[in-house]
């Protein structure tokens, strides 16, 4: 009989290997799955023909009683003896094998039938109450029938499984189809997270289309307007926001000229500069005034011209000098040598409590000035340190480097609660390069600018702000900086750009 193996990663790939080696012809005996894949036995239907032809039932005559051993060595000479040369004689020796083995599986159930009759039986009984099986002659067997094959060809069902004198179903198969057209297509896929992104990205494009039009549009109209395109080429070189340029230009006086349209936007910025009133600086006002800022802003020196301007107008009894600062290195040295040279005491408060006691104790004075250390925009100890500060009388001032960057700023402001400062102190104005930024910043958080330090002079270099002469003075910058744009870069500042922050307009260059 030629019966090949065919094992492959698949059952498809397998029983097509079959169909390569027998044709159409090809009968599968039995599929399973190994370690090495999935294993098909198959053999041409020619070979089975034969064997279905020639093979006979082969009777079974009675049998006297005999031990498991006895079928046991006739179990063994016929799996020892050598292989049939026919049909026939293979069917037999299978036959004889079968029946031993109904032999073995019936004496040992009836074994294990008495061992479960004597652990039933009561403990008090002198012998075991049960019935010892009668060795008689086994009832006889039906006739072995030949074992038919069930023949499985390539798309059709099972006909018949072996068996079936044991009172087996037949085993039930799947059909074995063609690979159909629809196998090839993708299956149902449905929603995932890749849809709510495509979403998102959607919506950012749309907002970007939206915003690429307004842009074109305003540089269409700049174009037509050679003024406001001066205009907003002059804002930009003075460090102002292309933000706020735009907000400002949109309402310039269409029938203005160069000259109108110039002090018209000096003018608006001025107005929205908020200012404190020339009489109503912080020495004026009195109180306590706690300077807070970054690192490095100048905070002490600006408590030292504070202090000194009150000692100049009031006396060095009306004015009282606190420091928070433990962490600086000589922090508390510096302010008590100010003190020292304007004859008033400075003292050193650790923590909250010892704060209220100072303000108890100089509740008498006229000014009050805390000192306090200098943390960065994004130190989280800003919170400890505004909660310490919280007090009614208390009137924080933030302290902002005029030279800094406008998006620095920004995030200053926004780190110490624009929302809730008295006031902002302007220092080193003398060396901002461009005072555009700092002015754009107190404009668009709408906090009131209390003094300006120019220099580090004690009590010199103070001055009442003055928004008018700010202005002027950040418009008046010369425009001989590598960082300041042409007229043809106007419109890169004002096109879109993408997540990477490259412009979008780029590419038409």
């Amino acid at each position: 009989m030629n019966i090949q193996r065919f094992t492959a990663p698949t059952s498809r790939e397998a029983m097509a290997k079959a169909r390569n080696a027998f044709g159409d012809s090809a009968v599968i005996l039995s599929t399973r799955s190994t370690s090495e894949g999935f294993e098909v036995m198959a053999a041409a239907e020619e070979s089975l023909a034969s064997l279905a032809d020639s093979a006979s039932p082969v009777p079974t005559p009675s049998r006297p009683a005999a031990a498991p051993t006895a079928f046991a060595a006739r179990a063994k000479a016929a799996a020892t003896q050598a292989q049939p040369e026919s049909v026939a004689g293979d069917t037999e020796a299978l036959a004889m094998s079968t029946l031993s083995f109904q032999e073995y599986v019936r004496e040992r159930m009836l074994r294990k039938r008495r061992e479960s009759m004597q652990e039933a039986a009561p403990a008090e009984a002198p012998e075991p109450q049960y019935r010892a099986p009668v060795q008689t002659a086994p009832t006889p067997m039906p006739a072995a029938e030949p074992i038919v094959v069930p023949v499985q060809r390539f798309n059709e069902p099972v006909r018949a499984a072996f068996g079936s004198h044991l009172g087996q179903q037949p085993i039930r198969t799947r059909d074995t189809a063609e690979p159909a057209w629809e196998d090839s297509q993708p299956s149902v896929r449905f929603a995932s997270k890749e849809d709510s992104r495509m979403a998102v990205e959607l919506t950012a494009l749309k907002d970007m289309i939206e915003e690429r039009f307004n842009t074109l549009a305003w540089l269409g109209s700049s174009k037509q307007n050679p003024i406001q395109s001066n205009l907003m080429l002059k804002l930009i070189r003075a460090g102002y926001s292309p933000a706020m340029a735009r907000a400002v230009l949109d309402r310039v006086p269409a029938d203005a000229g160069a000259p109108e349209a110039f002090r018209w936007l000096m003018d608006v910025i001025t107005r929205n500069l908020k200012v404190s009133a020339p009489a109503a600086g912080l020495c004026d006002e009195g109180g306590v005034v706690s300077l807070i800022g970054a690192t490095g802003v100048g905070k002490t020196t600006t408590a030292a011209k504070l202090a000194a301007q009150c000692v100049k107008q009031y006396g060095a009894a009306s004015v009282g000098m606190i420091t928070l600062d433990t962490y600086r290195v000589s922090g508390y040295e510096q302010l008590r040598a100010y003190g020292r040279m304007l004859g008033v005491v400075a003292h050193l408060a650790h923590d909250r409590a010892a704060l209220k006691d100072l303000l108890n104790l100089l509740s008498g004075k006229r000014l009050v000035i805390i000192d306090t250390a200098g943390l960065g925009q994004r130190d989280q100890r800003i919170q400890d340190m505004l909660d310490v500060l919280d007090m009614p009388k208390v009137k924080k001032t933030l302290v902002l480097n005029a030279g800094s960057q406008g998006d620095t700023l920004d995030e200053v402001l926004t780190s110490f609660k624009a929302s809730s400062l008295h006031g902002v102190v302007l220092s080193k104005v003398d060396e901002a390069v461009k005072l555009g930024p700092a002015l754009d910043a107190l404009i668009r958080h709408q906090v009131t600018l209390r003094g300006v330090a120019n220099g580090q002079r004690v009590p010199e270099d103070w001055q009442n702000p003055d928004a008018s002469a700010l202005v002027r003075m950040s418009m008046g910058t010369s425009g001989k900086s590598a960082y300041d744009p042409v007229a043809t870069d106007m419109g890169f500042y004002f096109a879109p750009t993408d997540a990477r922050g490259v412009h979008l307009g780029a590419s038409h260059v």
